[in-house]
């Protein structure tokens, strides 16, 4: 029987889901929203697994284009297995992992390989950045603020 996560465990997961794809966001990958069809997009996907099992938590998975996807699917319904486009989805799938993977250790998160028969090639996100480190990338107060301009309630020089 499938049981859940608490309430305060399953919005931390949502939450470390969000900074992972603000993190790849701002590293430039498309990152596919939660629940767009499959058949719409490629990029990273963040999936979050609410369940109170060793199964749990937030992952990480490469989705390529969908033309590529087709290409795939065509090749295997038709039984072509030496399709060259095999070969090439699979290394595309694994790069991008392995990118994914080093961007978000770069930014202070801590992953691992999923080790999920059902999630092959994916990445675990086991934690995110220290508490109070704020990303590379968020707006910094000197960007809010012009020279010559002092804090007054209308924003003008004085």
């Amino acid at each position: 029987m499938f049981e859940r996560v608490g309430a305060e465990e399953s919005a931390a997961r949502e939450e470390l889901a969000r900074w992972v794809r603000d993190e790849l966001a701002a590293a430039g990958l498309p990152v596919v929203a939660p629940g767009l069809d499959p058949v719409l997009a490629g990029g990273a996907v963040v999936d979050v697994d609410h369940g109170d099992d060793a199964g749990g938590g937030v992952f990480l998975d490469w989705r390529t284009s969908p033309r590529l996807r087709n290409c795939v699917t065509r090749a295997i319904r038709l039984k072509q297995l030496d399709e060259p486009v095999l070969r090439h989805s699979g290394a595309v799938e694994a790069a991008m992992m392995r990118a994914m993977a080093q961007v978000l250790v770069s930014a202070g998160f801590s992953v691992e390989d999923a080790r999920d028969e059902y999630r092959p090639q994916q990445v675990r996100i086991l934690s995110g950045p220290p508490s109070g480190q704020r990303p590379v990338w968020a707006v910094r107060e000197d960007e809010l603020t012009f020279p010559g301009w002092q804090d007054s309630p209308t924003g003008g020089a004085g």
